[in-house]
């Protein structure tokens, strides 16, 4: 809690419907922060971490920015190398936050989110007033990522294995949204959790 700002953590396995809930709460009036796309202006051209991380992984460093697929590519079976990055990486996203935060607070925001994938996984919900989940059904969620272009069973299989199990999260949280029925279904649950939290 920031003064009179609400703040939550948005996390859930991948293919779960974070983005359609991550945009239905903007629609509710909350700021909303992506850890992604924070890690995406890090790693490209002027980021901050463009220099220690192409010093850890020089073959990864092109054109001044760093090829996220070719430092994906390296880190996503070696988990000392990943935590190299993390290391690297974690420190510079949670500061980009905090900052969103303030200033989200400082310019009267009731309800600020960040969405952040590995949240449990990262001791994030620490920071947070309230941790929502987002799931749904196996096979949706299967369906949905099977959908995104490049996407392999055996790579889904393997993001799957880095990320906490869906139920661990669900035990976790806050409150827990189900995706799997709609958006308008989604949307009723938000408004609902939003009025009792507000």
């Amino acid at each position: 809690m920031q003064g009179s700002t609400l703040v939550i953590g948005l996390t859930g396995s991948i293919g779960m419907g974070k983005t359609t809930v991550t945009r239905q709460l903007e629609q509710l009036g909350a700021k909303t922060c992506n850890a992604d796309t924070i890690v995406h202006t890090l790693l490209e051209k002027g980021g901050q971490a463009v220099a220690p991380v192409g010093e850890a992984f020089p073959e990864t460093l092109k054109n001044g920015a760093i090829d996220r697929a070719a430092l994906g590519a390296i880190v996503f079976n070696d988990a000392q190398k990943r935590r190299i990055l993390e290391g690297i990486i974690h420190p510079m996203v949670v500061a980009a936050e905090e900052e969103f935060v303030r200033l989200a607070a400082q310019a009267g925001a009731k309800l600020v989110v960040l969405d952040i994938p590995l949240l449990f996984e990262t001791g994030a919900d620490k920071r947070f007033d309230h941790v929502i989940v987002v799931t749904a059904p196996y096979w949706i969620q299967r369906y949905r990522v099977l959908k995104r272009p490049g996407m392999t069973e055996e790579k889904f299989r393997r993001i799957l294995g880095s990320q906490m199990p869906d139920a661990d999260k669900r035990r976790l949280a806050d409150k827990v949204i189900y995706t799997g029925l709609g958006k308008a279904y989604s949307l009723w649950q938000l408004k609902k959790y939003i009025r009792q939290i507000t």
